[in-house]
């Protein structure tokens, strides 16, 4: 077959985005917006709601501290192209879901997972599904254990790159990874103690590279955050699972996968290996390289991620 009438086949046999539009979920202060992505053909599964990482990130999987390779937008796309429907929400607080919220760093997991709660219930709502999934990146995959211990209609999990230990270990091993961290260390190490026991801590007496990391305004969520377990949590989950991890992802590694994995030995576990935290390929051992993903939109995500996704949502629906 020549090459165009491949891929005049290919698009054909595709199937494409019917409709995108914004929808809102209400709650107190709210409302929460979001991103409703729906195949061109009649959704056969219930839709996925992607659930953004840490920080500054919105529904596209973009910060303004300098992510821009739109990794959950992509994912919307190439899951309509499975015939998957998709809602990708901002955080309460943030960018569309500012709402009259206040401080966006005044919120708890608690508050994150009756959000989720919120998008499941709209979710069913907007496409008259019976159920919805959840799928948490990076620390979303932690709000989604939290809603996951008492959510209803919830038809299923999807944890991508989630932390197994509580956010302030995991903090602690990113810092270690990189070598030029070495004068933060023992810095970051007390702050993260007395963050776990309860207690703030003054960033005047640490290094001033960690004034960010541990800024006196996130610090209660931070105390909040570093209480919560994944790997405790993923036991009482009682919904399919399924966990995808890149094996060249600087953030969270593949031990942490391992863990989640061993505490639901029920769940669906893959290693995508050269798949970084932003969802795609990254050059093996090239630090510079891989850092360079997080800003190219252009580039797909990994081979396999999209489809182990929407397989997932059609074999636990049947």
């Amino acid at each position: 077959m020549k090459k165009a009438a491949f891929l005049a086949a290919t698009l054909l046999a595709t199937p494409a985005i019917a409709e995108e539009r914004e929808i809102f979920a209400e709650v107190e202060n709210g409302p929460l917006a979001g991103m409703l992505t729906t195949p061109e053909s009649p959704a056969a599964t219930p839709p996925v709601i992607i659930i953004p990482g840490s920080g500054l990130t919105d529904r596209d999987g973009n910060s303004p501290l300098g992510i821009s390779a739109a990794p959950y937008r992509l994912l919307a796309e190439d899951l309509a192209a499975q015939g998957v429907p998709t809602i990708r929400v901002d955080k309460r607080g943030l960018f569309a879901s500012a709402g009259d919220f206040g401080d966006p760093n005044a919120v708890t997991f608690d508050d994150y997972a009756a959000d989720a709660q919120a998008w499941i219930d709209t979710a069913m709502e907007e496409t008259g599904a019976h159920c919805a999934f959840l799928l948490g990146h990076s620390e979303g995959g932690l709000t989604a254990l939290v809603a996951a211990q008492q959510a209803e209609n919830l038809c299923g999990l999807i944890l991508v790159a989630t932390p197994s230990r509580p956010l302030g270990q995991t903090i602690l091993t990113q810092l270690r990874a990189d070598a030029a961290n070495a004068p933060l260390i023992e810095d970051a190490e007390r702050a993260v103690e007395a963050l776990e026991a309860g207690e703030t801590v003054d960033v005047t007496t640490m290094n001033p590279a960690l004034g960010g990391l541990f800024s006196p305004a996130i610090q209660p969520f931070l105390i909040d955050a570093f209480g919560r377990d994944p790997a405790s949590l993923i036991g009482n989950v009682h919904v399919p699972l399924k966990i995808v991890q890149g094996g060249r992802d600087m953030q969270i590694g593949e031990d942490d996968a391992a863990r989640l994995a061993a505490a639901y030995p029920s769940a669906e576990f893959l290693i995508i290996p050269e798949m970084n935290h932003v969802l795609k390929v990254a050059p093996a051992g090239d630090r510079a390289g891989n850092i360079a993903t997080y800003v190219d939109p252009d580039l797909p995500l990994a081979t396999g991620v999209v489809e182990a996704i929407a397989e997932f949502v059609r074999s636990a629906e049947r």
